[in-house]
């Protein structure tokens, strides 16, 4: 048998069944219903969607997508379902909190209630993502980008290509910090720059050293004394 969808979906069963017409609060549950069926679909295996009936907390689970607990429909309200009921002033929304499936696996819970137009709870959708598959995951990702701590904060490589529009930009910053041009840099600025290209790793390209020759108005052979 075909699963409703979401939109044929009213106290549990599929719509069309004879009976009086729904009350305002009926109407409100029968949407959230929907909502519950729909996220519950979204993340199938993964997140637990319980939609509690909280006019009848002896049977109150009213549609349970993704069963992780074990529970099933018509079974009675959890403690926090009661004490909206007895307290309509209880917060509307608990959101991330701790909690743990039945055979012990972790979980990660927010729990909606859902008044209606007397400020009366009568609902309250609860989503119960089971974490425990998770958890590896995070680990593994973990290790993945982790770096080693003694190395931490040390650039031994830049990871892109030195091009010579990048390299002729640095040689121009520098020249334009001494309020010079490239050509114009006294010997010792010229020293200093080509060292700091050096520690940067413009020379791993083969032909950076002509280009900076170039553009420094002196000899291949300068550069390279130069970074000594």
């Amino acid at each position: 048998m075909p699963h409703p969808s979401p939109d044929d979906l009213t106290d549990g069963r599929p719509a069309g069944r004879d009976g009086p017409p729904a009350t305002e609060d009926e109407h409100l549950v029968r949407e959230v219903e929907r909502i519950a069926v729909a996220i519950g679909r979204m993340f199938p295996g993964l997140c637990e969607v319980v939609l509690h009936d909280l006019r009848r907390p002896d049977s109150a689970i009213r549609a349970i997508e993704n069963n992780l607990s074990g529970r099933q429909v018509g079974d009675s309200a959890t403690e926090l379902g009661l004490r909206r009921i007895a307290d309509p002033a209880h917060p509307r929304v608990i959101q991330n909190y701790s909690n743990r499936f039945p055979d012990g696996r972790p979980a990660k819970s927010t729990s909606i209630g859902i008044r209606n137009a007397d400020g009366r709870y009568i609902a309250a959708l609860c989503l119960n993502l089971d974490v425990s598959t998770l958890s590896p995951l995070a680990m593994t990702l973990a290790n993945l980008v982790a770096t080693d701590v003694e190395r931490s904060g040390e650039t031994l490589e830049t990871l892109r290509d030195r091009t010579g529009r990048e390299l002729r930009s640095a040689i121009d910053a520098f020249a334009a910090q001494h309020s010079s041009t490239p050509r114009g840099l006294n010997r010792e600025q010229k020293r200093e720059l080509v060292r700091q290209l050096h520690r940067e790793g413009f020379f791993e390209a083969r032909s950076s050293a002509q280009l900076i020759a170039d553009r420094l108005g002196v000899s291949r052979a300068t550069v390279y004394n130069y970074t000594r």
